[in-house]
């Protein structure tokens, strides 16, 4: 096993081709790299949220965005809408056990970039 493979997660080289361990990365991105994903995971890892509150909560998203946002992460299984009937009529967002799961990971890329990126960035 080579250390990027090792540092990935993926099994050795031999049993495994590397190139899914890249695929597998690259599909974690496509969902984590689109601009503001992580800040909504990272949220609503604090609990559920109604639309509002989550707009309060990231600052300088779109409604638009947002709502945007939620489809997508609803779509890979992260987000969760619930809708209670009321009256009122409430809707709140919260993690899937999938996207629970994300919460230290994000936690500990919030701490790397403490460490080794600027504030400026």
């Amino acid at each position: 096993m080579n250390a990027s493979t090792a540092r990935l997660g993926c099994v050795a080289a031999e049993q495994h081709d590397e190139r899914q361990c890249d695929a597998a990365v690259s599909r974690a991105f496509s969902v984590l790299g689109k601009r503001w994903n992580g800040m909504i995971l990272d949220v609503l890892g604090e609990g559920p949220l109604s639309f509002v509150g989550l707009r309060r909560a990231v600052t300088g998203i779109s409604d638009a965005v947002l709502s945007d946002r939620l489809v997508e992460l609803a779509d890979a299984g992260l987000v969760v809408r619930d809708v209670d009937a009321g009256p009122p009529v409430a809707v709140s967002y919260a993690l899937t056990d999938a996207g629970a799961r994300l919460v230290p990971i994000l936690a500990q890329l919030g701490a790397w970039a403490d460490g080794n990126l600027s504030a400026t960035r």
